[in-house]
């Protein structure tokens, strides 16, 4: 699934008048999946994010989905329901998995219903909600956080850092030989929607649009971005335990990519 035909029209709609007791989950629903049927995700779903951000531009947001037996998953989106673009991320797994990780660093612009919808295989959506508070920042239009032009100086430097054992899922991570890679990119993520504090024009979008990460010279994860990423966003993932090599490229909204490469210790 890629953004940009999905959201240009709700980016569109957000600027019409909202009222805080018209959900806009309904209208999203239907937009990006029709009349398919969004079956119950929360015995397989378990979403981790803060009750109230600490910082609205960079609020971690992780989720832990286990398909249900016998299935595998084949993508999951994270959606923010009342973002402006309400698709924050995708990751299509190009090697289904019974089991998929993943911790992002998000922009969070006001409080929001989220939406986890996991695809398996065959077609069936799994879907689960929660809802995050913020502490009123307006994260997609607060300036910059960085310099502009040191920003761009440093853009698409990528660093891979691997963790044996996956924090809070560290029991788990040993059953399942499982470990946790942490992608730190360096980007502004320009949202077209700050404002150059110095010339009061808005500073043009630009984000990481796409992250394809292969482990052992194979596909593993394809992530579809928006401006929902966090500047310098951190894509965590977990992967097998027994990976060798991990190879990453970021490509963004003007076109540039970049590359990095990690070789794992012990092999």
């Amino acid at each position: 699934m890629k953004l940009t035909a999905l959201t240009l029209p709700l980016v569109l709609a957000s600027a019409l008048p909202a009222f805080a007791y018209d959900p806009a989950w309904p209208d999203l629903s239907e937009a990006l999946y029709e009349d398919r049927v969004l079956n119950d995700g929360a015995p397989y779903i378990s979403i981790d994010v803060p009750y109230r951000t600490g910082d609205d531009a960079r609020t971690q947001v992780a989720a832990q989905i286990a398909a249900p037996d016998g299935l595998l998953l084949g993508s999951v989106t994270l959606i923010l329901d009342e973002n402006p673009m309400p698709v924050s991320a995708v990751f299509s797994l190009e090697q289904p998995l019974p089991r998929f990780f993943f911790d992002v660093t998000m922009r969070i612009n006001g409080p929001t219903p989220m939406h986890i919808v996991a695809e398996t295989t065959d077609g069936q959506l799994f879907v689960a909600e929660t809802f995050v508070k913020t502490s009123g920042q307006g994260a997609c239009s607060a300036p910059p956080g960085s310099d502009l032009e040191e920003a761009l100086a440093t853009l698409g430097n990528m660093t891979i850092g691997i963790d044996q054992l996956m924090g809070s899922e560290k029991l788990s991570a040993l059953s399942l030989r499982q470990q946790r890679l942490d992608l730190d990119i360096s980007h502004p993520s320009n949202s077209g929607m700050q404002m150059d504090q110095i010339t009061l024009l808005f500073v043009p979008m630009r984000y990481v649009e796409d992250v394809q990460i292969d482990l052992d010279g194979a596909g593993y994860v394809d992530m579809t971005g928006s401006i929902s990423l966090s500047e310098n966003p951190r894509v965590s993932l977990g992967i097998p335990g027994q990976t060798q090599s991990v190879d990453v490229t970021m490509t963004d909204t003007d076109g540039t990519v970049t590359h990095a490469k990690k070789r794992l210790t012990g092999y």
